[in-house]
C-alpha cells in the first residue's frame, strides 16, 4: 500500500509510517502561470492500493488538488484509492433547503467521479452527511484521545455536557472510554435565531466542574452560549473539548473571556496563524489513523 501525503500532513504520515509499514508515494501539485493545476506522480501505482492523506479543506485549491491526484492515481492503474480526510469540509452543509446548495452530497459526488473509492475521517458531523455521500465513509470517534486527556489532566471527576442534543452521541462515547456508566448526559436545548445560535434551558443536572464535547469550535457561537448559560447555572470551571478547531474570526477569543480554562482540540487541521495556542491542547490522531491503515493494509 501506497501513502501520499499532502504537505499539511508530512509530519502526520511520517509518524504513522513509523508504526505501519506504508511506501512513501511521491508527487508534486503545481500550478502554471495561468493559474491551472496539475500533478506530477512520480510512483508507480498500477494495481497498487493508494491512500491520500490530505484536506479539502478552504482554500479549494485543496480540494481540487485532493480530486486531482485521486484521478490520476487512477488513470495510472491503481487499483483502489482511499482518502483519509481527518476533517470532512463540507460536511454540515447536509440540510436539504428550497434553493439552497447541498454541498454534502455534491462533494461526495465529486469524490467518486475522481475515482476515490472510500473516505476515513474523524468524527464526521452527523449519519446524515454519511447517507449523503455517494461513495462508502468510514467516521472515527475520537473519544479515547478525549478520556486519554481528560485523565492526564485531572479532569474525570468532571460532568460531560452535550452543547446540544447532536453531540449526545459523541458525549456517551466519552464517558464510555473513561469507564464510567453511560448514565445521562445533560445537554442543552438549542435554538437558532436571527441573529445566530442561543440556548433556552439546560436539560440534566450539571456539577461544578464541566467539559463540553462537541465536534468543531469554528466561530464559538454555540460553545460561547453554551458557556454562558453553564456559568449561569454555577459552574465554576469550564474546559472545552472538539475534534476539529477551526478558529474561525475573533469570536471565539470570547471563551477565554467566560472563564474556559482550556480548549482541547485534535491536531486534525492547522491552527490558524496568529492564534495563541497558550491554552490550546493539541491531541494527536495518529494512532488513531495508525490502526485504521494496519487494517487496511491487511485487507
Amino acid at each position: 500500500m501506497i501513502l501520499f501525503a499532502f504537505e499539511t500532513y508530512r509530519t502526520m504520515a511520517s509518524t504513522i509510517q513509523k508504526s505501519v509499514r506504508l511506501m512513501s508515494g511521491r508527487f508534486r501539485a503545481v500550478r502554471f502561470e495561468n493559474a491551472e493545476m496539475c500533478v506530477h506522480v512520480e510512483t508507480l501505482t498500477k494495481n497498487e492500493n493508494c491512500v491520500i492523506l490530505a484536506s479539502i479543506s478552504p482554500p479549494a485549491e485543496q480540494l481540487l488538488f485532493t480530486l486531482l491526484l485521486a484521478h490520476t492515481l487512477k488513470k495510472e492503474g491503481a487499483r483502489r484509492v482511499t482518502a483519509i480526510l481527518p476533517y470532512l469540509a463540507y460536511a454540515r452543509h447536509d440540510k436539504d433547503k428550497p434553493g439552497e446548495s447541498l454541498a454534502t452530497a455534491w462533494v461526495g459526488a465529486l469524490m467518486r467521479s475522481s475515482g476515490i473509492d472510500e473516505v476515513i475521517t474523524v468524527d464526521v458531523h452527523s449519519e446524515r452527511a454519511k447517507s449523503l455521500f455517494a461513495i462508502p465513509m468510514l467516521s472515527l470517534s475520537p473519544a479515547e484521545i478525549f478520556a486519554s486527556a481528560l485523565c492526564r489532566y485531572g479532569k474525570t471527576r468532571a460532568t460531560i455536557v452535550a452543547p446540544d442534543e447532536g453531540a449526545i452521541g459523541r458525549c456517551h462515547a466519552v464517558q464510555m472510554a473513561l469507564g464510567r456508566d453511560a448514565g445521562v448526559i445533560p445537554y442543552f436545548e438549542k435554538q437558532r435565531t436571527a441573529t445566530g445560535i442561543s440556548h433556552a434551558r439546560l436539560i440534566g443536572t450539571v456539577s461544578p466542574q464541566a467539559v463540553i464535547v462537541d465536534d468543531i469550535l469554528d466561530t464559538g457561537a454555540t460553545l460561547i452560549s453554551a458557556c454562558e448559560k453553564l456559568r449561569e447555572a454555577g459552574v465554576q470551571e469550564i474546559n472545552i473539548m472538539v475534534t476539529h478547531g477551526l478558529f474561525t474570526g475573533e469570536r471565539w477569543k470570547t471563551l477565554w473571556q467566560l472563564g474556559v480554562e482550556r480548549v482541547f482540540c485534535t491536531d486534525s487541521v492547522l491552527l490558524p496563524c496568529g492564534v495563541d495556542s497558550s491554552r490550546i491542547v493539541r491531541l494527536s490522531i495518529a494512532r488513531l489513523l495508525e490502526r485504521q491503515l494496519s487494517v487496511l493494509a491487511q485487507s
